[in-house]
């Protein structure tokens, strides 16, 4: 069981999600084709990002925990972890539009944008020697930029990190290491600052923030383009 501990990972992020998605009153499988369209190519950006990463040596992978199958330098199951997180955070973001009507981060996305913003360019600053930490901050500096520029409302993008928080410290916890004996996913701590909550380096919050803001903004883009030529 042991060599599959990454792979069920994968599978427990995914499957209420997935078995959910066939809710007959707000059906997110038939949203499948607008989600995939938009998770192949942010997929392929993190897939990137990840095997220079792993190539450098910023962080890597314990063999113990993988089934063996590797595309180039990446476990077939770090590949999976970018159809499989997208996909539960999608749904999220799916569920929450039908289920909260009256959002509370209405009035204060804005404020929680430019505070974000603010800290991702003092963390880029300051950490500029620490690829990991450096390369997410302008990252999500560049992103975040884009997204108020756009005049995009980012409400139901926090309510739905805000609401995944919980499953992202005990799944990212699992793969750090937490309740394992060493972790599923290490990393270099000369390339990020240090901190860590539980086992988790502070930056993977960052890193998770822009890869669930990019699916649910491509996701809005190509479901809406769905929408207009229907």
């Amino acid at each position: 069981m042991k060599p599959y501990y990454y792979l069920l990972i994968d599978l427990a992020c995914i499957s209420v999600p997935f078995i959910a998605s066939f809710y007959k009153k707000h059906s997110f499988y038939k949203k499948w084709g607008s989600f995939f369209k938009a998770t192949i190519p942010v997929a392929l950006f993190f897939i990137i990002w990840d095997y220079w990463f792993t190539a450098t040596g910023v962080w890597g992978f314990n063999k113990d925990y993988l089934s063996g199958l590797f595309i180039g330098e990446l476990p077939i199951e770090e590949i999976l972890f970018f159809i499989a997180i997208p996909y539960a955070c999608v749904f999220t973001y799916f569920a929450l539009l039908y289920l909260v009507k009256n959002n509370p981060l209405q009035k204060i996305e804005k404020y929680i944008t430019f505070i974000l913003t603010v800290v991702f360019i003092l963390v880029a600053i300051l950490f500029y020697n620490k690829l990991y930490t450096f390369t997410t901050a302008v990252l999500g500096t560049v992103f975040l930029s884009y997204l108020s520029y756009k005049k995009i409302n980012l409400s139901y993008h926090y309510l739905t990190y805000l609401l995944i928080i919980p499953f992202f410290l005990a799944s990212n916890g699992i793969l750090t290491g937490s309740f394992l004996e060493s972790p599923i996913v290490w990393y270099n701590n000369t390339e990020n600052i240090g901190f860590r909550i539980g086992t988790i380096p502070i930056e993977d919050s960052f890193y998770g923030l822009i890869l669930i803001f990019m699916n649910i903004e491509l996701f809005r883009y190509f479901n809406k383009k769905k929408q207009l030529s229907n």
